[in-house]
């Protein structure tokens, strides 16, 4: 199944005999919360999920956006109507970021068929509504593992294994310590590769052709890698990585603390300076 889908092919669903449910995640890093934009206009029967409070654990010494706990994270797609047999469709306000990390959680606590809406709200044509769905409660039951999760020590030794490959999703000035405008130090995971979440999207915030994608995979060596790790500040754009990596075909974990997690321990090491490759 592809993990993603137009703004055409779902109307089609959604208006056919068995209609996925719909998330709204939209969100903003250090920006207000979405919900009053949700209540202002969404995809008809959507239910707003909140990113910081319900797609991620309280934040600390695991990083800024810490998965949540597993049984609270079923309840909240309970409430929302998700179903282990229920399709399901995530968007966010564009950037596809907030959705990835809904996508990545319903992944890998066992749901087996969630899409992310490509383009997000700004690519939906359709009319938007105002109405607050009230749906029936789902039955998911979370199951974690679903898809390949890294710790801290597991990523340390993916970025300076031969036999593996860390992929840095952040933008490039903050892998090289350039700036560091969030977390305590700046700077990236010794041996991992700068592959900055930016360029799997076109401008308008729609994955690039699976073809491209996996070019663009291939250069950085993620094709030929047995093992392929992916983090980025706090996990939430590693996500957007994971998936694009699956579009062009490559089986990735994601190491959800990121660099959150990993700079808040002053004993773990940090490089600086461009990628070496």
């Amino acid at each position: 199944m592809n993990a993603i889908i137009s703004a055409a092919d779902l109307a089609g669903e959604s208006a056919g005999p068995r209609p996925p449910v719909l998330l709204d995640v939209r969100w903003q890093l250090g920006g207000p919360n979405q919900r009053p934009a949700y209540e202002a206009g969404h995809l008809p029967g959507a239910v707003f999920v909140d990113l910081d409070a319900e797609l991620a654990g309280p934040p600390g010494s695991g990083g800024r956006h810490p998965l949540p706990d597993p049984a609270a994270f079923g309840a909240v797609m309970r409430r929302a109507g998700v179903s282990a047999g229920t399709p399901v469709v995530v968007y966010d306000g564009g950037l596809g970021w907030a959705a990835a990390r809904a996508w990545w959680l319903l992944r890998w606590t066992g749901h087996r068929d969630v899409r992310v809406l490509d383009g997000g709200l700004a690519a939906w044509t359709g009319e938007l509504s105002t109405e607050l769905p009230t749906p029936a409660e789902g039955d998911f039951q979370p199951s974690p593992g679903g898809i390949g999760l890294l710790d801290a020590d597991a990523a340390a030794v993916l970025g300076t294994s031969d036999e593996g490959l860390l992929l840095d999703a952040r933008a490039a000035e903050r892998y090289r310590g350039d700036v560091e405008p969030i977390d305590r130090v700046g700077g990236h995971i010794p041996g991992a590769v700068s592959a900055p979440t930016s360029e799997n999207a076109t401008a308008d915030g729609r994955f690039k052709p699976a073809a491209e994608l996996a070019e663009r995979f291939a250069a950085l060596g993620a094709l030929k890698a047995p093992t392929v790790g992916v983090y980025c500040g706090s996990g939430v754009s590693g996500a957007h990585q994971v998936l694009a990596l699956e579009l062009a075909g490559v089986e990735a974990a994601l190491y959800a603390g990121s660099w959150s997690e990993w700079s808040s321990d002053a004993s773990r090491p940090v490089a600086t300076g461009p990628d070496p490759r």
